[in-house]
């Protein structure tokens, strides 16, 4: 992913975007926001998106669902997501939420530098896979292209550096 990635924080409430970019301000990332799944979506799928911060309770869409939508499409499958939340800790949220292969489950109020942390190492991690792949891609389409070159006429291996050394005397 180019280097211009970004965070997108999905929050329905402004002050609480408000606390997440201030929190996360200090790492220098780009910073997006999104007040609606629905909004979310549309921006994770304009591209561009490294990471999602994303509130699990939202009207409308909900941070859930935006993560089983997004789950389904191969160009955005394995975006980090850190689900957030104010209710508590609930296993059915957290059982649904890390079988749709969520990355993090954040309670609120969130600590800032707990959060930082994690949004560090995910979005840093995401961003050397996605550079590995593009690496892949291109040392396969070398070799691929190297296997449909013409034949060279193959040069014979050079003697061992020992064979041209005269025979010792005994």
């Amino acid at each position: 992913m180019p280097s211009d990635a970004r965070i997108l924080i999905v929050d329905d409430h402004e002050d609480t975007l408000y606390a997440l970019e201030s929190a996360l301000a200090p790492l220098g990332y780009r910073l997006g926001r999104a007040t609606s799944g629905d909004e979310a979506l549309k921006q994770v799928l304009r591209g561009q998106v490294g990471l999602l911060l994303l509130d699990v309770r939202m009207p409308g869409v909900s941070g859930l669902d935006v993560v089983r939508y997004l789950r389904r499409l191969e160009q955005t499958q394995r975006i980090p997501v850190i689900l957030l939340t104010g209710f508590g800790a609930d296993h059915g949220l957290t059982s649904t939420a890390f079988g749709l292969g969520v990355a993090d489950l954040v309670m609120k109020p969130v600590d800032p530098w707990v959060l930082r942390t994690k949004v560090r190492y995910l979005f840093d991690a995401h961003q050397r896979h996605l550079s590995l792949e593009a690496e892949v891609r291109e040392l396969r389409a070398l070799v691929k292209d190297h296997a449909e070159a013409p034949e060279r006429p193959v040069r014979p291996a050079l003697p061992h550096p020992d064979a041209r050394m005269p025979p010792q005397r005994a």
